[in-house]
């Protein structure tokens, strides 16, 4: 075996690098024709380990003297799965170093939604050695009759990044081709790479398929990563949720300027632009060194920041998500965290990204936005000491997905249902599907149900003597328009009016403008000149304007293994068994919460109840995440008005969530533990909550994936209110007329499972019913209650000046409270 990996050996030592274990290990496993995963920290090798296995064959075959041939009569052999397209050129660099450097000609080209149309045709004839592409793009390649023609002589499939796909809807489409394509190569290797996950064998067995043996191979010792906190010079002592970020730009940009490059990490799109606006509002001469990066900045302008940051020629790149995944940007020696990561794996995920080279110490600075934050920072680093990391948990049964990989399958080569079956049953996903809902889902397909079977743009699919075809054009064309997983709303390109694009955003933001108005985006300041087409034309803007690009799924709620360690944290702390920077610095506030209330910890549930001013509020502190206390502040509230009669509003965080109403709450602990028993909860969830309304909006979405509403042809797509009116009417015609459509039960599974974190929600009952009451009824708000309160003093409909002067005022006294 070693023999095989002579070559690399050699290559390595010319470099004076060193070959690891397990990248040994990996290659001998896929010349022993094994599929895998290999899981080792970001930046130690995993990329080679996976990609030199099927390098080295070609060599042994160039030995051979099976070399000299083009690489288009060689076909396609393997396919390397990304789940971020910004990152696919990057990859095909990296890729093709290493093949050069191995002496061979094959050829590695990306192929995803950033591909021209010219070079993808071309790809489906003439297709290279290896390809780089996504979850959407290989699906459609399935889509055309020579697809699978193309794809039968893929030997190896690498999954890079495996954890981002493994619990969503585009992780399922890619279990669906990979069965696919292993019923045209049954010795097909798949090996999945992945840097921070806790439940390995769950995700292997989701990427090969039950029963389908793998190795798992560990990489290296994960190196250590030092967590460090730039702390705020005066801390206030009654939080306020995203009052302190910002206003720390002046040591961010010493500390940005003390290093060569830096990846600055956000949250979200709209606080990349913020914080990008902001750095060049302080320090305009850095105009030229810094950038600013995400997924819906245009492609031409992300691989121009991704060819300056490789080259070292930026000082800082403002990004998302859409630099913590992908390959080595070695010239970056700093990563900054702004606000808290809301969990541990993507905080080492983004912490990788600095000393992403084997044996170096990875190293982050978190900047915290609120003050409770320092509390979340401190209870990252313990959760790394503890290694307590989060899982991913596969989907299963999403069967709008299925219908959408049927159609596509049909407009492909055509499919044998029978045969089909079996495949499907070969994945994770499906692997329980009955004889019931696969015919429901043939019915679907072939005559659009029981309800729609009337209209002939539902009968997609005919069984052609045996053989599932498309034979509609027009079906076809629209259908392969359509083949994705990734919800969002409509999106509008922004353009100069000389033709440059600069990127999309949502509709619905766009839409609240008008001519004349300047926003941000990209990181310039832009005024809307016209809307036509789906398309808003810009100019650039002379003065800065209020107004920053959104997008939506924005909120990221705190992970369980997180909120874990927040409350192991907070009983260290008063246990005085813990010394951190970020606790020291903010022991006043902890002290305050401690003397005016209580400081819960892991087997704590605190309740405050505060009047303020005419107001009643219950404050309830599981730390359950915020979609979770959202489900149980709505059911709490339901059972409490169906107890007696009264208003109640509610506003939820991670930590907790408030019930405000003009009338008192019951305090004895019997009624609330009533409240907050576990019993009947499925019922009284879907009581207490518009479920319907809930599971319209999110009906929206399987009926697009499904393919039971098209959003339109470029350049006439549907807005998204027209999408959602679309799908209404078609959520209701079902509702009335097939009550028992596997969508519309999809619909409602969804809303619980997703929306509401249902399973989490029912542990968290579970747990609060264990844990030690401690209602108490302080005279004013406290540090936990306070964000709650001035959160829900937002929500109500005020003027900007009337909350910032309610909420200041109520600071003042809270202040001086504390400091009697």
């Amino acid at each position: 075996m070693r023999a095989l990996t002579d070559c690399t050996h050699d290559w390595f030592k010319a470099h004076s690098w060193t070959v690891f274990d397990f990248q040994q290990a990996a290659w001998d496993a896929w010349h022993q024709g094994q599929s895998g995963l290999i899981h080792s920290p970001t930046g130690s090798g995993k990329t080679l380990a996976a990609w030199l296995g099927p390098v080295q064959a070609e060599v042994a075959k160039s030995a051979q003297g099976q070399s000299g041939r083009k690489h288009s009569e060689h076909g396609l052999k393997v396919l390397w799965i990304t789940p971020l397209r910004a990152l696919a050129m990057d990859t095909v660099k990296s890729l093709q170093t290493a093949a050069d450097a191995h002496g061979l000609s094959i050829q590695v080209e990306a192929r995803t939604g950033d591909t021209s149309s010219h070079r993808r045709q071309k790809q489906r004839y003439e297709p290279p050695f290896a390809m780089v592409t996504t979850p959407e793009s290989l699906s459609v390649l399935l889509s055309y009759k020579e697809g699978e023609t193309t794809l039968s002589g893929v030997h190896t499939v690498i999954v890079d990044e495996w954890h981002e796909l493994l619990s969503s809807k585009r992780g399922v489409q890619l279990e669906l081709c990979l069965a696919r394509i292993r019923a045209l190569n049954p010795s097909l290797r798949v090996w999945g790479l992945s840097a921070t996950l806790a439940n390995l064998d769950v995700a292997m067995e989701t990427l090969l398929g039950p029963n389908n043996p793998g190795q798992l191979i560990q990489g290296r010792t994960p190196r250590k990563i030092e967590v460090e906190t730039l702390l705020p010079k005066k801390i206030a002592n009654f939080p306020w949720s995203g009052h302190l970020g910002i206003h720390l730009i002046e040591p961010i940009i010493d500390t940005i300027a003390a290093h060569e490059t830096t990846l600055l990490f956000t949250n979200t799109r709209a606080q990349s632009e913020l914080w990008f606006k902001a750095l060049l509002e302080t320090k305009p001469e850095w105009f030229e060194v810094i950038a600013l990066h995400h997924g819906s900045i245009d492609r031409a302008l992300r691989h121009d920041i991704e060819d300056r940051l490789r080259d070292g020629k930026l000082r800082c790149v403002v990004c998302t998500s859409s630099l913590d995944l992908g390959v080595d940007f070695s010239p970056v020696d700093q990563v900054i965290q702004v606000g808290s990561p809301k969990g541990v794996a993507r905080l080492m995920q983004r912490a990788g990204r600095s000393g992403h080279r084997p044996g170096a110490i990875s190293r982050v600075l978190c900047v915290p936005a609120n003050t409770l934050e320092l509390v979340e920072i401190a209870a990252v680093r313990l959760a790394l000491k503890q290694k307590r990391i989060e899982g991913r948990h596969p989907l299963t049964l999403s069967l709008d997905v299925l219908s959408q990989h049927l159609v596509t399958l049909a407009l492909g080569a055509g499919f044998k249902a029978d045969e089909l079956l079996a495949e499907v049953r070969r994945t994770h996903a499906f692997q329980n599907i009955g004889d019931n809902e696969w015919e429901w889902v043939m019915d679907f397909i072939t005559r659009g149900g029981q309800a729609l079977q009337g209209y002939p743009q539902y009968h997609k699919v005919l069984n052609v003597q045996g053989v599932y075809k498309v034979m509609n054009r027009e079906i076809g064309q629209r259908h392969r328009m359509s083949i994705g997983t990734i919800s969002a709303d409509t999106q509008m390109a922004i353009a100069f009016r000389n033709g440059k694009k600069l990127g999309t955003t949502e509709e619905n933001f766009i839409a609240r403008l008008n001519v004349g108005d300047i926003f941000q985006f990209a990181g310039k300041s832009l005024e809307l000149q016209q809307v036509k087409d789906l398309t808003a034309y810009v100019k650039p803007a002379k003065r800065r304007g209020r107004f920053v690009a959104r997008w939506g799924g924005t909120q990221m709620p705190l992970s369980t293994e997180l909120a874990d360690s927040v409350l192991d944290t907070l009983d260290a702390w008063r246990d005085k068994a813990i010394d951190t920077p970020e606790l020291n610095a903010i022991n006043h506030v902890l002290s305050i919460q401690d003397q005016w209330s209580y400081l819960p910890g892991a087997n704590d549930f605190l309740i405050e109840a505060i009047t303020t001013g005419k107001t009643n509020s219950l404050f309830c502190f599981p730390f359950a995440g915020r979609l979770a206390n959202e489900g149980l502040a709505m059911v709490v509230s339901s059972r409490l008005t169906r107890s007696m009669p009264m208003t109640v509003e509610i506003q939820m965080n991670d930590y907790g969530f408030e019930l405000q109403s003009p009338n008192e709450f019951p305090l004895d602990e019997p009624t609330l533990r009533n409240l907050f028993t576990a019993d009947n909860l499925l019922n009284d969830i879907l009581e207490a909550i518009n479920t319907g309304e809930i599971a319209k909006r999110k009906f929206r979405d399987i009926a697009r994936i499904s393919g039971l509403i098209f959003d339109g042809y470029p350049g006439r797509a549907k807005s998204a209110r027209q999408v959602q009116a679309s799908s209404g009417l078609i959520f209701e015609v079902l509702k009335e007329h097939d009550s028992k459509n596997l969508l519309l039960d999809q619909s409602r599974r969804e809303v619980l499972v997703a929306q509401l974190e249902f399973k989490r929600l029912e542990t968290a009952l579970q747990a609060v019913a264990k844990r030690r009451w401690i209602i108490k009824q302080p005279e004013r708000l406290t540090p936990l209650s306070f964000p709650l309160w001035a959160e829900s003093v937002q929500s109500q409909m005020m003027t900007s000046e009337n909350y910032q002067t309610r909420v200041e005022r109520m600071l003042k006294q809270l202040e001086n409270a504390a400091a009697s």
